[in-house]
This record gives structure tokens, C-alpha cells and sequence, in this order.
């Protein structure tokens, strides 16, 4: 059973220097290199060529595991966090505010530490949603340290890639009452476990800028 994803994938942190550049990006290779945190079986996670560009694929068949990296990123420097998704699916009839429906086709989650202790932590977890409506946020069912905010919901944009862009820092004021400065790292997964279903998922040009202007995606 799934806990805060962050606090768990990556509960005790390390600190890292962050880039000089404006422009922070992962490539489908370098993510593939980040380690994985297993919750239920294993996430399948490939890099794969979709519309003639490298991308990373997350298929879930009733699993849940994430490909994460500890990294320190400077908000006042790269504030923004951008990336480009596209979804198979969405998971039908799940209530994603309880524990049996916490699972989502796609999710980029952000952490920071608030503390030396290891669930110290808060996540900002952005979902592709299947049943809550796009824009609402809502608590982890497992723990309050984690805050769900669906930047997309349901069927209507299926099958098409969505570029996003978050303020990550404004987000975490939002969600917490308290503006970030940095955050301690980021992670991508794609999930089934808890409701026992499946979907599969696609990520491209996940970094972050100084820049609000949305990544062009494939």
C-alpha cells in the first residue's frame, strides 16, 4: 500500500549543488538512469521513439513504482517546472481522495524538506485525473505532507501531448501556506496499484527554467 510517494521514494534526502544554467532539462536516457522506488511491483520504464522523438514510456499493469532523482533546485533560479505528458487512459470510477483510489495514469511530484527527519517532507504531486475535475487539489489519502493538484482530467485530452508548466514555488503556497525557496527532488511514475488497473503514459522534456514558456513537444 502506497504512502506519501515522496516521503517514502525519497525520505531522506541529500543536498546537491544546483546547475549555474537557466535551463535545467532530463533526457529520456538520463531518466531511465534515475533509481526506482518499488510500491507495488514494478512500473515497466523504457525509453522508446514516439512521433519520430526519444521518449520515456511508464506502463503500470495494476503496479506502482517511480523513477526519482535527489537533486537541491534553486526556485529563485529556475522557478519553473516544465514537461510535456500524454496518457493511453484514464482509470474509471476511482475516487482519487481514498486510499483504494489513489492511482493515476501520470504524475510528476516535486519534494522539499521542511525538516532533518526523514517524513519531514512535502510533496506537491501533479496528476493526470480520471474523476477529480482539472484545477481541484486535494490531500494524499495516506498523509497530509502530500498535496494532489490535477492539471488534467479525464478522457478529453487522451491520446494527445499536453505541455505543462508550474510555478513551483507559487504552488507550494498554494498548497501549503508557505512559498518554497528550493526543492529537494523531483520524481514521475505511473500507477495502478491500489484500484488494480492499468495504463500507460509518455514523458518528454521534464526540467526546469527560468522561463515560464512551455516546452515544445513532440
Amino acid at each position: 500500500m502506497k504512502r506519501n510517494l515522496l516521503i517514502t521514494a525519497i525520505g531522506i534526502l541529500s543536498l546537491h549543488v544546483t546547475a549555474d544554467a537557466s535551463n535545467l532539462e532530463f533526457s529520456p536516457s538520463e531518466i531511465m538512469g534515475w533509481p526506482t522506488r518499488s510500491f507495488a511491483g514494478e512500473t515497466e520504464y523504457r525509453v522508446v521513439e514516439k512521433g519520430g522523438t526519444r521518449v520515456l514510456q511508464a506502463r503500470s499493469k495494476t503496479q506502482a513504482s517511480a523513477k526519482y532523482l535527489e537533486r537541491e533546485v534553486d526556485l529563485d533560479r529556475t522557478p519553473y517546472l516544465r514537461w510535456c505528458w500524454q496518457v493511453s487512459g484514464i482509470h474509471q470510477g476511482l475516487d482519487e481522495t481514498t486510499r483504494n483510489g489513489d492511482d493515476y495514469p501520470a504524475r510528476v511530484y516535486v519534494a522539499r524538506k521542511t525538516g532533518l527527519l526523514p517524513w519531514q517532507v512535502q510533496s506537491v504531486n501533479y496528476v493526470w485525473a480520471s474523476s477529480q475535475p482539472k484545477g481541484a487539489n486535494w490531500p494524499n489519502a495516506f498523509t497530509s505532507r502530500a498535496r494532489l493538484l490535477a492539471l488534467q482530467s479525464g478522457e478529453s485530452r487522451v491520446g494527445e501531448w499536453v505541455a505543462e508548466v508550474r510555478h513551483v514555488a507559487e504552488d507550494f503556497e498554494r498548497l501549503f501556506g508557505e512559498r518554497a525557496g528550493r526543492v529537494d527532488g523531483v520524481a514521475l511514475m505511473s500507477d495502478g496499484d491500489n484500484a488494480g488497473v492499468d495504463a500507460s503514459a509518455w514523458f518528454s522534456r521534464l526540467g526546469f527554467s527560468s522561463s515560464p514558456q512551455p516546452p515544445d513537444c513532440p
